[in-house]
């Protein structure tokens, strides 16, 4: 059926097709990878799905359901693109099964028909047959539709050599016949970190828009969000399920506080606690708790932990108050061990810098100075020029403030480090 809301110019095709990307692109693609473990024929077929709907919907209106009209649409262009591939008896059995699953499409009538195979896609990429490196890119790639580009970045490799891995990746799913479903716990501790890194790149993806004015990227989190409280849901006695949960409950809390009302980036350290989203908060506070209970501590329960550490703040109502800043540097500590991290020996640098002082912290930095990797990494340079600042050391925190304003790409965060630059000296 066709929607007539359409017809009334209320809903315009391409914006329609655009939504249902960003809202139920990884959920379609799982679905229909699930049941055929071809997952680069999956992405194909419902690419030309998009395809047909930027067609048939402007001459006869959005379907009540997009979602489910593209979805029978793949299914369609998949039952055809195995027809050509296959001849003779080889072909029967699955040619079978997409005929079934096309049938079952016609009769779905609307997006809750639709069932969420996202997190067994999640987990067979995370499959031990596929090469470690590449099974968060495959994830972020599949659940929630990352392009290689992006991703390549991410993982700071190039976009051809990720596309390429991208492509051995999802053919080993298929040619090996990876099964997609949440393993049984003898399997799950060595996908089960992937899949969170996977969870946590989505999110931190769409935190960093932080006045939610991209969609894409507001999404995003929400997505990374949803994501983890099901994986915790489902395993509620993996602490590091519960940790990531935690911790993006934690920086979600303080989206609204990242920004003053004339637009302004505010740092962590003069945000108004009263400003941060309680009631999340305390969802992490309790979550946090469970997770030290089980007695397996790892990385998402650390940082977890430092953010648990920052909210102490709320004690100081109507004051900015003061953070836990020794407990801060000893789980920094922590994290750096079992990390060894130089982001983390950054914001450590920092912690330390707030209990021994400035040159304590530009110690702490110096030890990590000679990684090439942070020669372009902007928090490097802008806690440098800051500590420095602090130190009466004003031509060398010119410098640095000069390096990060221009590795810097957020307006907000540019024009508050071009103020902290004026101020020197003054």
């Amino acid at each position: 059926m066709r929607d007539p809301a359409n017809e009334d110019g209320h809903r315009e095709p391409r914006a329609v097709a655009e939504a249902v990307a960003r809202r139920s692109y990884g959920k379609l693609l799982a679905f229909l990878a699930a049941r055929t473990r071809d997952v680069a024929g999956a992405e194909d077929a419902l690419s030309e799905a998009f395809s047909a709907a930027l067609t048939d919907w402007p001459a006869n209106g959005v379907p009540r359901s997009p979602e489910a009209w593209l979805l029978t649409v793949a299914r369609h262009r998949m039952v055809d693109a195995v027809r050509r591939r296959r001849v003779g008896e080889d072909a029967a059995p699955h040619l079978q099964l997409l005929v079934e699953l096309a049938d079952t499409e016609d009769r779905a009538d609307g997006e809750a028909a639709i069932p969420d195979d996202r997190l067994p896609l999640m987990f067979a990429c995370a499959h031990p047959a596929i090469e470690a490196g590449i099974r968060a890119p495959l994830i972020l790639q599949t659940t929630l539709g990352f392009d290689a580009a992006t991703i390549a970045s991410a993982f700071l490799v190039s976009p051809a050599t990720m596309a390429q891995r991208l492509v051995r990746a999802k053919n080993k799913i298929r040619q090996a016949g990876i099964p997609f479903r949440v393993p049984e716990r003898a399997d799950l501790a060595e996908r089960l970190e992937a899949v969170l890194d996977a969870i946590y790149a989505a999110f931190a993806e769409g935190w960093s828009d932080p006045a939610g004015t991209e969609t894409r990227r507001r999404n995003l989190a929400a997505e990374g969000i949803w994501l983890g409280r099901l994986v915790a849901s489902l395993l509620p006695e993996e602490p590091e399920a519960l940790g990531l949960l935690a911790l993006m409950l934690y920086a979600e809390a303080r989206r609204g506080a990242r920004r003053n009302a004339a637009g302004d980036y505010v740092p962590l350290a003069e945000q108004d606690p009263a400003a941060w989203h309680a009631t999340l908060i305390d969802e992490a506070e309790a979550l946090l708790f469970r997770a030290s209970g089980i007695g397996r501590t790892g990385r998402y329960q650390l940082e977890a932990a430092l953010q648990s550490a920052h909210v102490v703040r709320r004690q100081w109502v109507g004051t900015t108050g003061r953070a836990d800043w020794a407990a801060i540097v000893q789980l920094y500590d922590a994290l750096l061990a079992m990390t060894a991290s130089p982001v983390v020996a950054i914001n450590r640098a920092i912690a330390v810098a707030e209990t021994l002082g400035a040159s304590a912290g530009i110690a702490a930095l110096d030890s990590v100075a000679g990684d090439a990797r942070l020669a372009e990494y902007q928090p490097y340079w802008a806690a440098r020029a800051g500590l420095l600042a602090r130190t009466g050391n004003v031509d060398a925190a010119d410098a640095a403030y000069a390096q990060a304003i221009g590795l810097e790409s957020d307006p907000a965060v540019r024009a508050f480090l071009q103020r902290r630059r004026k101020m020197l000296g003054s």
